[in-house]
């Protein structure tokens, strides 16, 4: 969760501890040990070893593309991670292609996905016309539950980058279906261009948040504000409301108010 804002990975530790998860982080897996038959992880935490026993283990290190015996060496296709390839998805050769984890630079299946269109329609019709692989948008989701997904820009990425932002947040715990699946915990978080309703990107945390990260990503992709999803009706009741309310947050937050004061007066007038 390192990618993620702190408000999203706690939340996320929270509810590994709440299942009885022992979650120890800064800590720095030395070795591994059998004494008598007892398994024993030793780690240092603070400059301290602690010896924690376990009956199996396992390692997430992450993976890499398997580029040997494919015959790429001998063609003197450039490879380092991936395979080497242009805006295109072409490699050294026109006529070779890569996409997916292969050619980078995301390890999504669904990216793998996107680029094969590219990868396939430029091959069959290059001679016409060429597509560049679009990755503005990007989705992704952390399939833990809650689930965590997002697209865009977060606040810790907004930072680094230097990127104005303002932020509106809509807690789930609100939500009516959220309220009647007994899944009321989490949120949405969108963040938009200061004073406007452009955005910038969107984390969502909660039950199903993959899927409602959709409509997030179609709006990006599309240049549509905060103000066309408040807009939009969406079925009620249905996880889906979370979106539109995430939207109205941001109304209520940038309402006129000169304008309202003088609505006020207008109406106190009417009633005489």
């Amino acid at each position: 969760m390192i990618r993620e804002d702190e408000d999203v990975s706690e939340l996320a530790r929270a509810s590994l501890v709440a299942d009885g998860v022992q979650v120890l982080t800064s800590h720095k897996a030395l070795r591994c040990e059998l004494n008598n038959g007892v398994k024993t992880l030793v780690v240092e935490h603070n400059g301290v070893e602690q010896h924690i026993e376990f009956d199996d283990l396992l390692c997430a290190v992450g993976r890499v593309a398997r580029l040997q015996g494919y015959g790429l060496e001998e063609l003197g296709i450039p490879t380092h991670k991936t395979v080497e390839t242009n805006e295109y998805l072409q490699t050294l050769y026109p006529n070779i292609y890569a996409a997916g984890d292969v050619a980078g630079p995301f390890q999504f299946t669904h990216t793998a996905a996107h680029q094969a269109w590219y990868a396939a329609v430029n091959a069959l019709f290059g001679e016409w016309k060429m597509f560049k692989a679009d990755y503005s948008v990007i989705p992704w989701a952390t399939f833990i539950d809650p689930e965590v997904a997002r697209v865009g820009l977060n606040e810790q990425d907004a930072k680094a980058q230097n990127v104005p932002f303002e932020v509106t947040k809509y807690g789930i715990d609100d939500l009516d279906r959220a309220i009647a699946d007994s899944e009321a915990h989490g949120f949405v978080k969108v963040l938009t261009v200061p004073g406007k309703d452009t955005i910038l990107g969107v984390t969502i945390v909660g039950t199903h948040a993959g899927d409602l990260l959709a409509e997030y990503v179609l709006a990006m992709k599309h240049g549509l504000g905060l103000n066309k999803i408040l807009g939009t009706i969406h079925t009620y009741p249905t996880l889906s409301e979370a979106n539109k309310y995430a939207a109205g947050e941001w109304k209520r937050a940038h309402a006129p108010q000169g304008l309202l004061a003088w609505v006020k007066k207008y109406h106190d007038w009417k009633r005489g």
